[in-house]
């Protein structure tokens, strides 16, 4: 059975479970992973307590991104680590942020690209 990747981007984990919920509907999915995703390395820094803990720079504890003390500093530098602007109405980060990866069926590739428009992917 020949494979088809879909890889589509979404504003909110909602819309893409949402599609990846009406795919399940309609045809057998073979693997799937809904994700959000930035520019940022690593899983991020979880501190037991931030007011006592060794918080190794702004950006690890903002960012959610694993750094080192030369890449923390200039990671810092972004807006979206001081709080300074987002950029979007609401001073809500705005975009695509969010990815839903599935393999399916080569026939139903078409299918599941429509369902993920439908959706509001990008």
């Amino acid at each position: 059975m020949t494979e088809k990747p879909i890889i589509v981007y979404f504003k909110t984990p909602e819309q893409a479970k949402k599609a990846l919920d009406q795919m399940k509907n309609e045809f057998e999915i073979i693997e799937s992973e809904v994700d959000r995703f930035d520019g940022y390395p690593g899983g991020g820094y979880d501190p037991n307590n931030p007011i006592m803990g060794d918080i190794p720079s702004l950006g690890s504890i903002t960012l959610n991104g694993n750094f080192g003390q030369d890449s923390g500093i200039l990671a810092a530098t972004s807006t979206s680590a001081s709080g300074m602007s987002s950029g979007g109405s609401g001073n809500m980060v705005s975009g695509y942020d969010i990815i839903l990866t599935a393999i399916v069926s080569e026939e139903n590739g078409d299918r599941a690209m429509q369902i993920a428009k439908e959706c509001g992917c990008l």
